[in-house]
């Protein structure tokens, strides 16, 4: 968590969605967890276009990050129920919450829907991106990873 050159590792990241979009992004969605990969993301898209909006999900029953007291939540991997020690918040341009259940909803639309079998973050990245590209409108860009497999959630109320 407090490694400061793990944030470098994520920047390839960035360069990719730049790259997959032809520069064509408006925002970046991401769950924090040590908030080591959204921080590079956000560092290489901005190094292209500082308009790109970075926002960040966390879990609505433990939203340390919005000012929220820490609480339970069943978003795996996410949530730390802390303030990460290298956070900043002048990477991101918004926090946005997603409860366990939406996130949970979502991981089934998406394995039901398209095809994808992720977990609950994948989830929760979705429905704020979501939520994102709604506010956007059409034409706009919305950028989030698929983060998880569902595989190790086989045996949990998500896929059983």
């Amino acid at each position: 968590m407090n490694n400061h050159d793990a944030i470098a590792g994520y920047l390839p990241l960035g360069e990719e969605i730049w790259q997959q979009t032809g520069g064509n992004v408006h925002a970046f969605v991401h769950t924090v967890s040590t908030a080591h990969s959204i921080h590079g993301v956000t560092k290489s898209l901005w190094a292209h276009d500082q308009r790109i909006q970075i926002v960040a999900v966390e879990p609505a029953e433990s939203a340390v990050l919005s000012g929220q007291p820490s609480g339970s939540h069943k978003i795996e991997g996410i949530g730390i129920g802390f303030i990460p020690p290298l956070w900043q918040p002048e990477l991101v341009n918004e926090i946005l919450a997603v409860s366990t259940d939406d996130a949970k909803a979502m991981a089934r639309r998406l394995a039901r829907e398209e095809g994808i079998f992720a977990g609950a973050s994948t989830g929760a990245n979705v429905v704020a991106a979501i939520r994102v590209a709604q506010r956007l409108g059409p034409g706009a860009t919305v950028a989030t990873l698929i983060i998880d497999s569902g595989t190790r959630y086989l045996s949990t109320d998500i896929y059983r």
